[in-house]
């Protein structure tokens, strides 16, 4: 009997720690799916984040890196300028990334640091309890904002991928989700493409995954994913937001 399905070689045997119907998991099996296809595995290295993903480093089997809060791509581009032969990803969540990081973010992708970031946004604090994040939607309820997100006081969702397609030193930005098969399979093109980018040297790639928190939403974990499609899908629109390699191709033709 021929195999159809199995766990990819870069994830490891470790049972996660993530919540029933949390959308980590679909993540992680995309990034090991692609470390596995380019081959890359033996040469990567990944920066932890801290929140839901704080742990990600027990389940790639790849050298992996724990990063201070919001710090992840601070430290992969010490990585990177030490050891420009590996292949250098972080993995952080929206708490971790819009709040406490965006600065290092903004100003890993200003200098073109030729590393890949995979961004988790599930609109959500939630390991610390299911907080209000800078995604949040507006009128979203949350632990602090159980009215609803007032913009008049709390202000807007930072949309990032709409952020970053204005600096010019990011070379690819893409917002996918994970919510249906369909998108599960371009969330995985994604990730490929934005290890691609590095492996080239075309510099900084950010790809956003809009996830689902059922707990923290407090839903099942279908209606989690229908509250995706309903809400977050509308706010935060999927597609390409910046890709330098495509228009240079489409300006040599």
């Amino acid at each position: 009997m021929s195999v159809v399905f199995k766990k990819p070689g870069a994830m490891s045997d470790t049972g996660m720690h993530y919540c029933p119907g949390c959308t980590h998991g679909i993540i992680h099996r995309l990034v090991a799916e692609a470390l596995d296809e380019l081959g890359v595995a033996s040469a990567a290295v990944g920066v932890a984040s801290v929140g839901c993903s704080v742990m990600s480093y027990n389940y790639f089997e790849c050298d992996m890196v724990q990063a201070a809060h919001g710090r992840a791509p601070a430290v992969a581009t010490g990585v990177k300028r030490a050891r420009p032969d590996c292949v250098v990803f972080t993995y952080q969540g929206d708490g971790d990334l819009a709040a406490i990081g965006t600065a290092e973010t903004v100003h890993a992708a200003a200098r073109g640091e030729n590393i890949t970031i995979i961004f988790v946004n599930n609109a959500i604090y939630g390991m610390t309890g299911g907080q209000m994040a800078p995604t949040t939607l507006p009128g979203q309820v949350t632990q602090t904002s159980p009215y609803g997100r007032d913009t008049s006081t709390a202000g807007y969702p930072i949309k990032v991928c709409e952020m970053l397609a204005t600096i010019d030193g990011a070379s690819y930005i893409e917002r996918v989700s994970v919510d249906s098969v369909r998108n599960v399979k371009a969330a995985g093109r994604a990730v490929k493409k934005a290890f691609q980018n590095q492996l080239d040297g075309n510099g900084f790639s950010l790809v956003e995954v809009i996830s689902s928190c059922p707990t923290n939403w407090g839903l099942d974990p279908a209606a989690a994913l229908d509250w995706i499609r309903e809400n977050m899908l509308p706010y935060y629109p999927l597609g390409v937001y910046k890709d330098k390699g495509r228009s240079q191709k489409e300006e040599g033709r």
